[in-house]
């Protein structure tokens, strides 16, 4: 070899080597900003909610416009669109639902004028931008059965409040047909909104779907819950998150954290929580939120029982501070929008709730550009719909003055891109929308003077640098890589540059692999997600060393886990798993379990399914004399004896579904057999204590392997035959059971009115309640109650009495000048005198003139779980007999 040559092939490996080293892990970052933000210091907080003093509340349509609204979504430019489901939750006849378009023309809070938008069955998700409305609904066969959800955008060119033409599909079959048909819409798919990326994000509900299917033909399949995103013009499909149970919206910040208020499963140990979203991520519902919980991101509270329904997250400088910069969320149950606020906390962040509005079941709430705020009320129209019930509300705060909104369209691209310094969310999205319309070389260059402009509040310089990743793609990426190289924006930057899969060819992983080593955990954890898509192994060394906190401990036997407690440490290596088990990174994962780290490659091994996964924790196995990591590597090669199967949609797994995990619906794979031979050879050789081992693992596991033993007791054995008829009859069935699957079960029941005159004795309702004409007044009189509720609003009165309280019948809390407490119904009252009834049917005279102190309380004097100790047959035997009182 000549000199030449060789100094040539030096010369070349010397700009290799400076090649693989030009970036470097920062030692520094800056989020002083981003602090500042979400901070609450000289914030005063009233628990209480907002009041008249703050907010102007006043009513916008009502039921004859707009009944049973379901969503809404409001544009830019102040045009309200509201989902009308006159189907309701668990209704099954098509025909009854639209999209109504409501106008206030002058600003002035008062409706001028309407139209049907479109007509649409069972709405769940509205986003209208531009000459664009994005709709999620249900669609019906010509056998009037659900086939399926789509997601379908409509357009109005014209702008005369009509839709042009059909809608196109952008994806199909996002809901599983047979829980459609069979329950109707409760846990389906629902909400949508548009993030600063461009994304369409989905709030998926624990119905899941089987082979949704994109505009480029891409399909997907989830069990269960979580988020999904796609492109507005349908492409890119991809999971976001997974593992929550009945999410219905998402709320998305500037920064693009994205949260959501979920559901619970009517006492199986997931209530309401409010969730921080980060990409990948895994929440444990079901199988693995319980005694899986080292391997799961938890909620950040759970706050008890509920219905979360809408999301917000508020972004406008025209509002007061304290009600600003905050994810706001709707609970249908409990009447109330909520606030919670955020504290950052490492990669991830802590909260504190709090009441804002409240409003008889709220399901949406939206704003527009001029930071006017929209509210849709259910008010009690029950589970199929009602024609009339539900209104909208608007809410502006009481020093609010409107702001014409500027013309887009006729804007120039200098005009658009400053619009992204706008100080409200609303407006940077909907200009950032009109530029990616715009030349791509013009709105490009202004952008990037957006993204790069320091002087700039940070929420405007990334909305500069999203738009600018969407008009380039790979062509921006040497732009945003210089962004990257400044602290405070370097998260953003690598987020938008590894944000499309479709524009990563000239992404450089040593980039990713030197920010996961950042001294920013927001950059760490963007870092980390950006390697998983990025698809290049090189990234599995770094992605190994992130070490498993001592906070990831198993639960013991029989209890759970902390699933619902903020831990920013568990993130770094939940996301690295994820990224591993994505870039299928068997060989270096099998390598690592030599490592000093050898925890987090046997966590991510769990999810490996792959022969050669098993024959390195085998070879491991035999190798190690460490008692305690053999006993890890055990644990893992017992874990991949099973997988989940695939669903295929023909089942779920209820509203109180099994959580004992770690699968749902496990089945065997090809290694199965050789797994199962080793776990039964290691357990005949085993001595003594160590023999429990292998049968804690089986029952922990649920491996089903007799020749393993169990330490769980086996159930008794019934001899007798199954009684069908006895089944509907069980006593304790309602309490064991959902509203949903409740209300399900009595609409097929035809109940004996006869036998639920005695159940109204029997169950208490006479104590409060009269039925005859005449009878002194109790509570609210039930002689007319068939006629005012259907069947299944009786079911709901019963079960949620909360839910809807009669007009004249709120709980009354009164104070006496001599101390004493009363509480009860007001069922007399004259000027000098008032008679209060309790709940135990005892009325008491007080003089007016004696009363210190009178108050309405919120929830009704009848206690829930009344009917918890009858059947089905019962129930509706009872519902049957107050039917009849019209």
């Amino acid at each position: 070899m000549s000199k030449i040559t060789q100094a040539l092939i030096s010369l070349l490996a010397l700009t290799l080597m400076a090649g693989c080293n030009q970036y470097k892990p920062s030692q520094t970052l800056d989020l002083a900003e981003l602090n500042a933000y979400f901070s609450t210091e000289g914030i005063e907080i009233d628990s209480l909610g907002a009041d008249s003093t703050e907010l102007i509340l006043t009513n916008f349509a009502g039921p004859d416009l707009v009944p049973s609204p379901s969503c809404l979504a409001v544009a830019a430019t102040g045009e309200v669109y509201v989902g009308v489901d006159m189907i309701g939750s668990l209704g099954k006849t098509p025909g009854k639902g639209s999209i109504v378009k409501l106008v206030d023309n002058n600003h002035d809070g008062i409706l001028d004028s309407h139209t049907e938008f479109a007509k649409v069955d069972n709405p769940r998700g509205i986003i209208a931008m531009g000459d664009q409305v994005f709709v999620l609904h249900t669609v019906f066969g010509a056998d009037s059965l659900a086939q399926g959800m789509d997601l379908v955008v409509f357009e109005d060119k014209d702008k005369d409040g009509v839709a042009d033409g059909p809608s196109k599909p952008l994806i199909t079959n996002i809901s599983t047909q047979n829980q459609l048909r069979s329950r109707g819409t409760d846990h389906s798919t629902n909400g949508i909104r548009m993030g600063i990326d461009g994304w369409i994000y989905i709030a998926v509900g624990d119905f899941g779907f089987v082979d949704a299917a994109d505009r480029e033909g891409t399909k997907l399949s989830m069990l269960g819950g979580g988020i999904v995103r796609v492109r507005p013009d349908g492409t890119e499909m991809e999971v976001y998150t997974h593992g929550t149970r009945n999410i219905y919206d998402v709320a998305i910040d500037p920064f693009m954290n994205i949260y959501t208020r979920g559901n619970t499963n009517d006492g199986g140990g997931w209530n309401i929580r409010f969730i921080h979203h980060i990409q990948s991520g895994e929440y444990g519902y079901p199988s693995l939120f319980k005694h899986f919980t080292d391997e799961i991101l938890p909620a950040l509270v759970d706050v008890g029982g509920g219905s979360g329904t809408g999301s917000y997250f508020m972004d406008d400088s025209r509002w007061p501070d304290k009600y600003n910069q905050v994810p706001m969320m709707a609970d249908w149950g409990k009447s109330q929008l909520y606030i919670h606020r955020v504290t950052m906390d490492g990669p991830s962040f802590t909260q504190a709730d709090e009441n804002f509005i409240r409003l008889p079941q709220i399901t949406d709430v939206d704003v527009d550009g001029s930071g006017t705020m929209y509210l849709a009320a259910w008010d009690g129209a029950g589970y199929r719909g009602n024609p009339e019930k539900g209104y909208v509300v608007r809410v502006v705060p009481t020093n609010w003055a409107y702001e014409a909104y500027p013309d887009l369209k006729n804007a120039s691209v200098k005009e658009l891109a400053e619009l992204l310094k706008a100080r409200n969310s609303v407006t940077r999205l909907d200009a950032q929308q009109e530029l990616l319309a715009r030349s791509t070389d013009e709105a490009s260059e202004a952008v990037l003077k957006v993204a790069q402009d320091t002087s700039l509040p940070l929420d405007s310089r990334v909305a500069g640098i999203f738009t600018y990743a969407q008009l380039t793609c790979s062509a921006g990426v040497t732009e945003l890589i210089k962004l990257t190289k400044e602290d405070k924006v370097r998260e953003f930057a690598l987020r938008a540059i590894a944000d499309r899969k479709g524009c990563l060819d000239a992404v450089p992983v040593d980039l990713f692999i030197a920010a996961a080593q950042d001294a920013n955990p927001r950059v760490q954890a963007a870092a980390i997600v950006g390697l998983g898509r990025l698809g290049d192994l090189k990234a599995s060394k770094v992605l190994l060393e992130f070490p498993v906190p001592t906070s990831a401990q198993i639960p013991s036997k029989d209890t759970e886990g902390p699933h619902a407690t903020p831990n920013s440490e568990i993130i770094f290596p939940h996301l690295a798993v994820k990224a591993l088990v994505e870039l299928k990174a068997v060989d270096a994962t099998v390598k690592a379990i030599d490592s000093k780290n050898y925890k987090l490659a046997l966590w991510a091994l769990r999810y490996m399914h792959d022969p050669k996964a098993v024959d390195g924790l085998l070879a491991a196995y035999e190798k190690t004399d460490d008692s305690a990591k053999k006993a890890e590597i055990l644990s893992t090669i017992s874990r991949l004896y099973q997988k989940e199967a695939p669903y295929d949609g023909s089942w779920w797994w209820g509203t109180r579904p099994d959580t004992h995990g770690p699968y749902y619906k496990a089945e065997n794979w090809e290694a199965s057999d050789r797994i199962k031979n080793f776990l039964i050879a290691q357990a005949n050789s085993a001595e003594g204590s160590q023999k429990s081992t292998f049968a804690v693992l089986n029952d922990r596991l649920r491996l089903g392997i007799v020749e393993l033993g169990t330490e769980t007791a086996a159930p008794a054995i019934e001899e007798a035959g199954i009684d069908l008829e006895s089944i509907k009859n069980k006593k304790g069935q309602v309490g064991a059971s959902s509203i949903e699957d409740v209300v399900l079960a009595v609409a097929d029941l035809k109940g004996d009115p006869v036998l639920g005159k005695s159940l109204f004795v029997s169950q208490g309702c006479l104590a409060c309640h009269s039925i005859e004409k005449g009878q002194p007044l109790k509570g609210p009189f039930m002689g007319q109650i068939g006629s005012i509720m259907n069947r299944d609003q009786i079911v709901e009165s019963i079960l949620k009495p909360n839910a809807s309280i009669s007009q004249g019948f709120a709980s009354i809390q009164i104070t006496t000048n001599d101390g004493k407490f009363y509480m009860g119904f007001v069922t007399a009252e004259t000027a000098q005198e008032l008679t209060i009834r309790d709940i135990a049917g005892n009325a008491t005279k007080l003089e007016k003139k004696n009363i210190k102190e009178r108050k309405e309380l919120e929830n009704s004097m009848m206690p829930a779980g009344l009917a918890n100790s009858l059947s089905y047959e019962e129930l509706a035997s009872l519902v049957a007999y107050l039917a009849q009182q019209k």
